[in-house]
């Protein structure tokens, strides 16, 4: 049993660094002023690539981290976090002066942003996106709806959230996020862990959770990505992205895939309903948006 000095002498550094953590923060939204909001958003989806791709972007000289340095790619703000207020949202990016130093070092123009997958499916997330930053550049990757539905479901069953297998979980989908759009809408400050986590089928009726973005921004200012081309040429993907905010181009030593999670493969019944179900989703997709999507060749 660990004496009180042991216990003393794990705790010590913890409060230390809870409160190194509490001053920081303190410090971002002090100097909020200061701190331009984001050049641009990548929106989604979940699981299809959105790690990979930030992890990309961020080894680009031009485009620096968020602030405070344990951040990874989000601040959450406009589905979680809403209630905290624009100071607080600032306060995770670079100030003037940071970016000024960076295109001073590197030849500009610096390129500021997060990757939040939420924000594509949340109710209200257009709207505050386009109210608080109508000119930001909106990246979207769209991949298989019926590969992304399986990932989602493994990484909820690796995380210890999902107890069903992945036909049942579809099946208690309806009754698991029953009322939770609603809500979500109704009270702007909620936040709903079972509209996160468990909505394996809904998230890939892309179309629907699009049209808030398309109805609000200019087609020029979103950029469009299957995943699948990020991970067949993910250094053609990238280039294209680099292009699409404006820098310059730069290489990287490799493309690690973030976040891959290897498994059996999508039972073949299971397989087929969702590929049907998803069928004329995807086709209303690819007439909006112009796209050529080859899932359900691939499928096929």
């Amino acid at each position: 049993m660990a004496s009180i000095r042991d216990r003393v002498k794990q705790l010590v550094p913890t409060q230390m660094t809870t409160r190194v953590k509490e001053s920081l923060v303190d410090y971002g939204v002090r100097t909020s002023d200061r701190r331009p909001l984001p050049d641009f958003l990548i929106i989604g989806t979940k699981r299809g690539g959105t790690t990979s791709l930030w992890n990309y972007l961020i080894q680009h000289p031009l485009v620096p981290r968020l602030f405070p340095a344990w951040n990874t790619k989000s601040a959450h703000y406009f589905e979680e976090h809403w209630g905290r207020g624009e100071a607080w949202y600032r306060s995770h990016f670079p100030t003037e002066r940071q970016r000024e130093a960076l295109t001073r070092r590197h030849g500009g123009p610096v390129r500021v942003g997060e990757a939040a997958p939420l924000y594509m499916f949340h109710p209200l997330a257009a709207q505050r996106v386009a109210a608080l930053m109508p000119t930001v550049k909106l990246i979207v990757l769209l991949r298989d709806p019926v590969e992304r539905a399986y990932s989602h479901w493994k990484e909820r069953r690796t995380h210890g959230i999902e107890p069903l297998d992945f036909a049942a979980a579809l099946a208690a989908e309806p009754e698991r996020t029953a009322g939770e759009r609603e809500r979500l809408i109704a009270e702007p400050e909620y936040f709903s862990e079972p509209y996160d986590w468990y909505t394996y089928r809904a998230r890939g009726r892309y179309l629907e959770h699009l049209e808030p973005w398309l109805e609000r921004f200019d087609r020029s200012q979103i950029l469009f990505l299957p995943s699948e081309d990020l991970y067949r040429d993910s250094r053609a993907t990238y280039g294209r992205t680099l292009d699409f905010l404006g820098l310059p181009p730069h290489d990287l030593p490799d493309f690690k895939v973030y976040n891959d999670r290897r498994s059996a493969p999508l039972e073949p019944a299971v397989r087929a309903e969702l590929t049907d179900y998803y069928r004329p989703y995807n086709d209303a997709l690819r007439e909006r948006l112009g796209l050529a999507l080859d899932w359900a060749d691939r499928a096929a």
